[in-house]
C-alpha cells in the first residue's frame, strides 16, 4: 500500500487536495459508490472527484468495477461503482472481558481475516491478559503475512469503565488488578500501534450499527448481558459517554435495595441478579451443588423449569432497569447482546413485558428489542470499527 507522505505540521494549512481525498475516502467508508454519488455526497466537482479517483487508484486505496447488481437488469453497459480496496490496510479489535482476551484482524471494510481467543483470569491480572493479547497479535501477523507497517490501529473493548480524559479504568470492585493501568499505553508501547480504548459496550454499540442489529437505527441502546452487565448508547447518532466516559453502567443501578452486596460496594445490583454468574449462583444454593454458566447455558436450552423462572426473573430486572433508560432516552432500538442473549425469545419476552409495565405507553410503544446479530464477536469489531473511523484521516493525511 502506498501511504500519504508524513504527518502533517499541526500549524500549517490544510491542504485542499488533501481535504478532498478525505472527503472521498469518508464517502467510501459506507460501501461502493458511484461517481455521480461521490460528487454528490462530497460537494466536490466530478472532475475533481475524478481526479481524485485516478490518484486513489494509483495508490493502491480504492477500486473501480462492476457496481454490485441491486435491482432488474439495465440495458447497455454496466455501470461502475468505486469502493475502498479491502487489502489496503488493516486494523486490529481486541475484546478483553473478565475470563478472555479475543484478538480480530480486520481488512479496511471491517471484515474479520484472523479471530482467536484464550481463556485468562482477566480481572486478577493486567500482566498476564497484556501479554496474552500482544501475543495474539504477533501471531495474527505472522499466519496471516500482514506487514505491521499496514495496521492503522489497535481498538480495544475492555470490560470496565474508561475514564476518556486519562485513559483510566475505573476498575475498583469490578477488575482489582487492573487499578492505575493505562491498557492504552501499555499496548501501545508493546505491538508500536497506535491505541484507542474504549468499554465494551460501547465496542458493542459501534459493531451493531455499522454491521448488526442497528444498522441504520440513530437511536439505540445495547445492553451486555454477562458476568459484567454494561450499556452502549447512541443518541440521534451519537454516542453518549458522559462527563467522564462512565455512562451506560445500568449493571449497577440498585434494583433490590436489600438485596447481595455487589462486588462495587452497592446492594441489589441489576448485576447481583440478572447475570449468567447471579442466576448460576442463584441455582446453586437452590439445588445445593455447583452450577457453572456453560451448564446454565445447557439448563436453558434443554428447557429445565427451575433455570427458565430463574431467567423469566432475571428478564423482569432487565426490564425494570430499561424502563428507566426508555424513560430517559426514549431509545427506537434495544440491542440485547452478551452471555444472556443466546436465550432468545425466551429472555425477550419477560423483559418486554416488564419493560412495558413500568414505563409510559407513548415511550416504550415503538421501542424495538432485538438481539445482537454479532454474538461474542461484537466487542472486538466494535473495537476495530473505532479505529476505521479514523481511517480516511490516516489514509488522506488530514490527521
Amino acid at each position: 500500500m502506498v501511504t500519504p507522505d508524513g504527518p502533517r505540521d499541526a500549524d500549517a494549512p490544510v491542504n485542499m487536495r488533501r481535504l478532498g481525498r478525505l472527503r472521498v475516502l469518508q464517502a467510501l467508508t459506507t460501501g461502493e459508490l458511484s461517481r455521480a454519488d461521490l460528487a454528490a455526497r462530497t460537494g466536490l466537482s466530478r472532475t475533481t472527484v475524478s481526479s481524485m479517483i485516478f490518484d486513489l487508484i494509483g495508490e493502491g486505496l480504492v477500486q473501480e468495477q462492476n457496481a454490485t447488481a441491486t435491482s432488474a437488469p439495465r440495458m447497455g453497459r454496466p455501470p461502475l461503482a468505486v469502493s475502498l480496496v479491502p487489502s489496503a490496510g488493516a486494523v486490529f479489535g481486541v475484546d478483553i472481558g473478565h475470563d478472555h482476551a479475543r484478538v480480530i484482524l480486520c481488512d479496511l471494510v471491517g471484515t474479520p481475516m484472523w479471530d482467536d481467543s484464550v481463556d485468562v483470569d482477566v480481572d486478577s491480572s493486567a500482566e498476564d491478559t497484556l501479554a496474552t493479547a500482544v501475543a495474539l497479535v504477533d501471531r495474527a501477523l505472522a499466519e496471516t503475512g500482514k506487514d505491521r507497517a499496514a495496521v492503522l490501529g489497535l481498538g480495544v473493548g475492555i470490560a470496565c469503565p474508561v475514564d476518556r480524559g486519562t485513559g483510566e479504568l475505573r476498575a475498583d470492585g469490578i477488575m482489582p488488578g487492573w487499578v492505575g493501568i493505562r491498557p492504552g499505553a501499555e499496548l501501545a508501547a508493546r505491538t508500536e500501534l497506535a491505541v484507542q480504548v474504549i468499554n465494551d459496550a460501547n465496542a458493542c454499540v459501534l459493531a451493531e450499527r455499522r454491521y448488526g442489529a442497528a444498522q441504520q437505527c440513530d437511536d439505540v441502546v445495547y445492553l451486555r448481558l454477562s458476568s459484567g452487565i454494561g450499556a452502549g448508547v447512541v443518541c440521534d447518532g451519537r454516542m453518549l459517554l458522559g462527563n467522564n466516559g462512565l455512562a451506560g453502567e445500568l449493571g449497577h443501578i440498585t434494583l433490590e435495595p436489600h438485596g447481595a452486596v455487589c462486588r462495587c460496594g452497592n446492594r441489589g445490583c441489576l448485576e447481583t441478579i440478572a447475570s449468567p454468574t447471579a442466576i448460576a449462583a442463584l441455582l446453586s444454593r437452590s439445588w445445593g451443588r455447583p452450577v457453572s454458566g456453560a451448564e446454565l447455558a445447557e439448563l436453558i436450552q434443554d428447557g429445565d423449569r427451575g433455570a427458565l423462572r430463574a431467567l423469566e426473573d432475571a428478564g423482569e430486572a432487565v426490564g425494570r432497569a430499561l424502563a428507566m433508560t426508555v424513560m430517559t432516552l426514549n431509545p427506537k432500538l434495544i440491542v440485547l447482546g452478551g452471555d444472556l442473549a443466546a436465550a432468545g425469545d425466551l429472555l425477550l419476552e419477560p423483559i418486554g413485558r416488564s419493560l412495558r409495565r413500568n414505563s409510559v405507553s407513548g415511550q416504550h410503544r415503538d421501542v424495538q428489542l432485538a438481539v445482537s446479530a454479532l454474538g461474542d464477536s461484537a466487542s472486538a469489531r466494535g473495537a476495530a470499527a473505532l479505529v476505521l473511523a479514523g481511517a480516511p484521516q490516516l489514509l488522506s493525511g488530514v490527521a
